[in-house]
């Protein structure tokens, strides 16, 4: 278990809050057919140099007229009633009208204007709005260009791809009035951009606050990349027969406990021995609480046990379900050793409790709470838990709640279709509907749910997914901006294991293995008591730096050194670098922030650094068999060069 200073939460609560709901509702039906499909509407950016895709929805086997500009396109519908045309390129320019005609239908739209579109998605430090920035009420009295436009994808978690979205989103126009509701990142990465690119610019951006990667990638990706077919076939199956599929989490989510905590024993069965638990304070509330710590950074997960006394009336009564009020993050829940369901964010959550579960006398109500970030627990008024039956009456859970941390870090599968740690919901909420449309680039910020789990999925997942993408916006070499995590957590005051620098390092193989992608470096400008930074506009900065180098080709690095190799001389580790911008520089030597490290995770010690033209020597160096550099939350990252980018952390093995 971790904890950290305080957050703030200003802008992750309201997404959870609209997603929950989405979440445990049955998926929503589409909107009707739109003629226009509602990226194309009033005050539109259209993707310059390329030929313009519009499309929509109208009868089936209806010929459709689409004008722009002085420019006319005829189509017909297919036999689903969607249909597209593509429309000659255009330079950057505007303002036109986009006009569509089909089975006595008209629809326009006005003000659209032709420049560079940018895709922009991840999680809420990508939603991070621009009025919660630093310095955002100056930058927003700049922000006057009204070539600048915004479209926000409503958050939705759906169970099947859907194909509209789940609100009426609009283009905004950049005005001193509206940018402070534009993702702060994608705003000040156009702001710069512009620039040098002296262009219109459209951004789209859809973050879901705390989501997972793979709930951003589609079940066809996730399925190819083998990543999890057993969570995958049971979320198939929720979408038919929940019961039965709540049945079978239950098997699945026992067996891996079982299997990776032998000695533990079965802590959701009646008869486990809790005497020696910690007891709960009467109130509940968030776990951090209870012994006077912070409640931000809370991870892993706790077992919670108590029980209730029935009557034989009670015990035989009909319509029986336990309700345990408001319940974050995540919960697995048994009665009496029988799995009774899963709940994710949970605003309210109650479990069907089969005939014959319940006896006479005392029950045990135990559940298993996983906690990813922070306020985690069993939250709500004491009368909101009890144990309520069909006839309205209820045994209130009054009894004294016993507790135990799982030890070691250990987190259990977690719910497929859970609104934030889920699989494929948001893809099929968010990105199936926004269709074919033609970007200059994507800019992704994400990774901070996903440092709990295996950083080796990260790769190879976000490589899905970015082809996914390119695929689905039929553009093969759409560039991917990567915004690599800032630094959060504790400064390392000795050499450790991190999971926020082992997703840090995917992320970079991710942008190596790519020749299409580049990283922006943030280690050095985050908050060790935040995890969402305010510095929005030095992100955009980079990100903006990135994309000169990657999508306009200017002869510019694009970020700061970059490693190059690393080799051995007698007793002399050499690293070398690229990219670097007149001479490499240490700012401070005190640590240097580069470790040589063994063959075992323990043995990493700091090594003494030397610049040397664009190398850094490390001396007394036996014994190495990996160099590590700023590794940990929120590392020591000393080493920049002429452009005042800092060096990117990194773990490379020595040749």
């Amino acid at each position: 278990m971790k904890t950290f200073g305080r957050t703030s939460v200003v802008l992750i609560l309201p997404v959870l809050l609209t997603v929950v709901l989405a979440a445990r509702q049955a998926p929503q039906p589409d909107q009707a057919p739109q003629l226009l499909h509602p990226l194309f509407q009033d005050h539109a950016v259209l993707q310059r140099a390329r030929p313009i895709n519009v499309y929509g929805e109208t009868a089936p086997g209806a010929t459709v007229t689409v004008t722009l500009g002085s420019t006319t396109e005829a189509t017909r519908a297919d036999a689903n009633g969607h249909w597209s045309a593509m429309l000659p390129a255009l330079s950057p320019g505007g303002p036109y009208t986009l006009t569509a005609r089909a089975n006595g239908e008209t629809r326009t739209a006005s003000d659209i204007l032709v420049g560079d579109v940018f895709f922009c998605s991840g999680q809420s430090n990508m939603a991070f709005s621009q009025r919660q920035a630093q310095g955002a009420a100056d930058d927003a009295r700049g922000a006057t260009d009204a070539d600048i436009r915004h479209f926000n994808v409503p958050a939705a978690a759906s169970l099947t791809p859907r194909r509209t979205f789940a609100d009426g989103p609009r283009w905004i126009v950049g005005s001193p009035e509206t940018v402070g509701g534009f993702s702060a990142v994608c705003y000040y990465f156009a702001r710069e951009v512009k620039k040098s690119a002296n262009v219109p610019i459209g951004l789209v951006t859809a973050a879901y606050g705390g989501a997972r990667l793979r709930n951003f990638t589609s079940e066809e990706t996730l399925r190819q990349l083998g990543l999890e077919p057993e969570d995958l076939d049971i979320l198939d199956h929720y979408r038919n027969d929940q019961s039965a599929a709540i049945r079978r989490w239950g098997k699945r989510w026992e067996s891996w406990w079982t299997a990776a905590r032998p000695k533990d024993g079965r802590p959701w069965m009646p008869e486990y021995d809790d005497r020696l638990w910690k007891t709960a304070p009467p109130a509940l509330g968030a776990w951090a609480l209870w012994t006077g710590t912070d409640p931000d950074g809370f991870i892993g997960q706790m077992w919670m046990r108590t029980p209730v006394s029935l009557t034989p009336e009670q015990a035989t009564k009909s319509g029986a379900v336990v309700d345990l009020g408001s319940v974050n993050q995540e919960d697995e829940t048994w009665v009496n050793g029988t799995y009774v369901g899963a709940s994710s964010f949970a605003t309210r959550t109650r479990y069907a409790i089969e005939p014959g579960v319940l006896k006479v006398g005392v029950n045990v109500i135990a559940t298993n709470i996983y906690c990813g970030w922070r306020d985690c627990g069993l939250r709500g008024t004491a009368e909101s838990r009890a144990v309520r039956f069909a006839d309205d009456t209820s045994v209130p859970l009054a009894n004294p709640w016993k507790y135990e941390e799982v030890s070691d870090g250990s987190i259990g599968p977690r719910l497929p279709w859970g609104s934030v740690h889920g699989m494929t919901l948001h893809y099929n909420g968010m990105i199936a509907p926004l269709g074919a449309y033609t970007f200059r680039g994507a800019v992704w910020y994400q990774g901070e749910s996903d440092v709990h789990f295996a950083a080796s999925y990260y790769k190879s997942t976000l490589l899905g997914m970015m082809a996914e993408r390119r695929r689905q916006f039929a553009d093969p070499d759409l560039p991917f901006l990567l915004v690599q995590l800032p630094g959060y957590g504790p400064i390392p005051t000795q050499p450790t294991s991190s999971t926020w620098a082992s997703l840090r390092e995917a992320q970079r193989q991710t942008a190596l293995a790519d020749k299409h992608a580049a990283i922006a470096v943030t280690v050095d400008i985050g908050d060790t008591a935040d995890l969402h930074p305010t510095n929005k506009r030095e992100v955009g900065r980079r990100l903006s730096i990135a994309a000169r180098h990657l999508i306009y080709g200017e002869p510019i690095p694009p970020s700061g050194p970059v490693v190059d190799s690393v080799t051995r001389r007698g007793s002399v580790v050499v690293i070398s670098f690229r990219d670097v911008t007149g001479a490499l520089t240490m700012r401070s030597n005190s640590p240097s922030g580069f470790e040589l490290c063994g063959d075992t995770p323990t043995s990493c010690r700091w090594a003494d650094a030397r610049v040397q033209g664009q190398s850094v020597w490390l001396s007394n160096a036996a014994g190495a068999a990996r160099v590590r550099y700023a590794w940990g939350g929120s590392p020591v990252s000393p080493l920049t060069d002429g452009s005042q980018l800092p060096a990117g952390p990194f773990e490379i093995a020595i040749r």
